[in-house]
Parts: structure tokens; C-alpha cells; sequence
């Protein structure tokens, strides 16, 4: 009997991924721009920091709510996070 992953699933599971990465940046931002290396919030929002990277490509496309930008690379990317314009 072979098992197959449902797609479907797969999808939630990356949606409320990017969700929850959202989430934890907006609240970071508040009070201004952020850096960060993937590898030094994994544990805080419980991904991978290869989960980090994919979907903060996404994120940099999709959340209007921020400005996501790959800020420099020096062993690892790091981001600059910030407020969307109003």
C-alpha cells in the first residue's frame, strides 16, 4: 500500500507556514526596520531556516503589509524588513 501526500494539504501547510512568518515579522516591525538571518529566528517561529528562505521569496511578492528585501549575503542571506509605505 503506498501513501502519497495530498497536495492540498501540502498547500495549507505551506499557506499557514507563510502566515505565521508574516505574523512574527509584522509584529517585529513595528517600531521600524528589522535584519535577520533566517538561521537566528528558526527557532522563534518553529521553521527551518530553509523553510525561512523559500518563503520569504514568497513573501517579498505577495505581503503587502511589508517591504521585504534580501539585504546582503555573508554565509547566509539576510533580510531587511520593513513597514509597507502607507
Amino acid at each position: 500500500m503506498s501513501t502519497t501526500a495530498d497536495p492540498s494539504t501540502a498547500e495549507t501547510d505551506d499557506s499557514s507556514k507563510e502566515t505565521q512568518l508574516k505574523q512574527y515579522l509584522l509584529d517585529r516591525v513595528e517600531d521600524g526596520e528589522l535584519y535577520f538571518k533566517s538561521k537566528f529566528i528558526a527557532d522563534d517561529v518553529g521553521l527551518s531556516p530553509k523553510e525561512i528562505g523559500a518563503l520569504m521569496v514568497k513573501l517579498s511578492e505577495s505581503a503587502t503589509e511589508l517591504t521585504v528585501e534580501k539585504w546582503s549575503y555573508t554565509g547566509a542571506t539576510t533580510w531587511r524588513i520593513e513597514p509597507a509605505e502607507a
